[in-house]
């Protein structure tokens, strides 16, 4: 009997203080057990239409097939229109809004069930940064036979079921990455050399929250590199210095716990690595042109962050 993947209710992110953003994991509960699921939202569970905002450690592919609401993703607001496609990539931050019958199926998945296919890790989180996929015609009729697939053989479980499941997630990213973006520029592409895949690498290690904590130093090592090689691809590649990126990356995060959370100034500032208060929102003041506190009064940008996907459209140039 294969093990079964569930989702588990709520659990402290693991940052520093241990509260304010629930993270939510996928626990193997036996040996082996398949890092994968997908069912529709009611037989994943009430968590699957959460309406609080919420972290994940795995990725989350949502195909809506019905329902009235909205689905927040980061700073970005969208509005149902069925049959939609929403990727969520791990540290994304999410919550439905006003939903009411929602309908469609919901996949989950760790990074390591994408050992067949390591490229499509890359291509699932420039699907983050786009999120929010439109399904014309055609398209919608693909999408919804490649799902029905892979529900139909998850279920089924069969003699090498793993491998079939990991084949048609490989072809549902690569045929949802044609899709057109609501904004082109959002669209892109594995980079082709190897100063471009360094710098691919630095922006997934930013749009995770441990990475927007790291030093230029500290992002070096962990990707391997010296850190005059690091600048030289990042500024080849996306025409900003890692410095810049990591700032950048932090104001993102900064953003996300203050419309998100509960947690004071003080608790974002130290979530965001500034143990200075005041020096924080002198940071995030002059990075944004408003004060902490008056951008969580102001209800912030609600409008979808451009930031990450102008580095993906260097990318897609490199």
């Amino acid at each position: 009997m294969r093990g079964t993947t569930v989702l588990p209710g709520e659990g402290n992110s693991g940052l520093p203080g241990g509260e304010g953003m629930p993270t939510h994991r996928l626990e193997v509960p036996m040996p082996n057990a398949l890092p994968f699921a997908i069912g529709t939202f009611d037989t994943i569970g009430p968590m699957s239409r959460a309406p609080f905002p919420h972290r994940h450690t795995f990725h989350e592919i949502v195909h809506i097939t019905g329902g009235t609401g909205e689905h927040v993703v980061d700073l970005g607001r969208f509005a149902l229109r069925p049959p939609n496609l929403c990727f969520v990539a791990p540290g994304q931050v999410h919550h439905w809004e006003g939903v009411t019958g929602l309908a469609g199926h919901v996949i989950l998945f760790t990074d390591d069930f994408l050992l067949d296919h390591p490229a499509d890790r890359s291509a699932l989180r420039v699907l983050g940064r786009r999120s929010w996929l439109e399904l014309p015609g055609e398209a919608a009729e693909r999408t919804e036979r490649l799902i029905a697939e892979l529900d139909g053989e998850y279920r089924a479980g069969a003699d090498g079921f793993q491998s079939v499941l990991r084949a048609l997630l490989h072809v549902l990213v690569v045929r949802s990455a044609r899709l057109p973006a609501r904004h082109p520029a959002a669209a892109g592409v594995e980079p082709r050399s190897r100063s471009g895949s360094v710098a691919a690498e630095f922006v997934a290690l930013l749009g995770t929250p441990e990475g927007a904590l790291l030093s230029v130093h500290a992002c070096a090592r962990h990707l391997g590199v010296s850190v005059s090689y690091l600048g030289e691809a990042v500024k080849a590649s996306t025409g900003r210095t890692p410095g810049e990126l990591i700032r950048q990356a932090r104001v993102h995060e900064a953003k996300r716990l203050l419309l998100r959370t509960e947690l004071s100034v003080r608790q974002v500032a130290a979530r965001v690595g500034f143990g200075d208060p005041a020096y924080f929102c002198r940071f995030f003041r002059r990075e944004t042109g408003a004060r902490p506190g008056d951008f969580r009064r102001g209800g912030g940008d609600i409008h979808h962050d451009h930031r990450l996907e102008s580095i993906a459209r260097a990318h897609r140039r490199a």
